[in-house]
C-alpha cells in the first residue's frame, strides 16, 4: 500500500491543564495503539503554570504532535513548545499534511491569553485551508467549539466563525475542545463531523 493510500491513525485530546499523569497515560495508548499522530487542542497549561512533561512523553514514545494554545496558554509558549520538540508543530495559522491527510487550525478562545477576534479567527483558518484545500481528506482543529452545536449546552456561546469556516470548507473532521463538561459529543455540519475531544481522547482513522 502506497504512504498516500495509507490510513492516518490520530489520537485527538484538549484541556489537559498540566496533567503529567494523563499525557504519560496518552503516551502510552499512543504506542500501544500504534497512532500515526498526536492532535492537542489547546489549554496544555493551566494559566501558564509549567511546559514539564507536555510533550515530552509523546517525544519519547516517538511519536508527532500538533499543538495549539487555547484560553489557558499564550502563543509564545506553543511556539515554544514548538520549537523545543523537534516532534511538535503549532498549527495555529499553519497545516500540516501526513498520508494525504491536511490538517489545518487555529488556537485561542474569547477568554483568557492572547484572545482572538472572530475576524481573525476566520482569516487564519482560511488561510491555512488554502495550502491543503485540494487534498481529499481534510481535517480542521481549533481550540473553540463552533456555534450552534451541543458544546453550547454549557451556556457558553461557541465562535460563529469556526462554524462559518466549517461551512464553507466542509472538511471531513472538526475537532476541539474547550468544553470539559461536552467532552465526547459529535454534531453534524454539512458532510462534517464535528467532535469535541476536551480530557476525553478520541482516536480514529481517515
Amino acid at each position: 500500500m502506497k504512504s498516500k493510500d495509507k490510513k492516518l491513525k490520530i489520537l485527538a485530546i484538549g484541556d489537559t491543564h498540566n496533567d503529567e499523569r494523563m499525557i504519560k497515560k496518552l503516551a502510552e495508548k499512543a504506542e500501544k495503539e500504534n497512532v500515526d499522530l498526536i492532535i492537542l487542542t489547546g489549554d496544555l497549561t493551566f494559566l501558564e503554570h509549567s511546559t514539564k512533561n507536555i510533550i515530552g512523553p509523546f517525544a519519547k514514545a516517538k511519536k508527532q504532535v500538533l499543538i495549539l494554545h487555547g484560553n489557558h496558554d499564550s502563543i509564545s509558549t506553543i511556539n515554544f513548545l514548538a520549537e523545543a520538540y523537534s516532534n511538535a508543530k503549532s498549527l495555529h495559522g499553519y497545516y500540516f499534511i501526513k498520508n494525504n491527510v491536511g490538517i489545518f487550525g487555529a488556537g485561542g478562545a474569547d477568554i483568557g491569553t492572547d484572545i482572538l477576534d472572530e475576524k481573525e479567527t476566520f482569516y487564519l483558518l482560511q488561510r491555512s485551508h488554502e495550502k491543503i484545500k485540494n487534498l481529499e481528506k481534510r481535517i480542521m482543529v481549533t481550540h473553540m467549539h463552533p456555534s450552534k452545536t451541543k458544546s453550547e449546552f454549557s451556556g457558553f456561546k461557541g465562535s460563529k466563525a469556526i462554524r462559518k469556516a466549517i461551512e464553507k470548507f466542509q472538511p471531513d473532521l472538526a475537532i476541539f475542545s474547550h468544553i470539559h463538561e461536552a467532552a465526547g459529543t459529535e454534531d453534524k455540519i454539512g458532510k462534517t463531523k464535528a467532535i469535541n475531544v476536551s480530557r476525553k481522547e478520541k482516536i480514529f482513522e481517515i
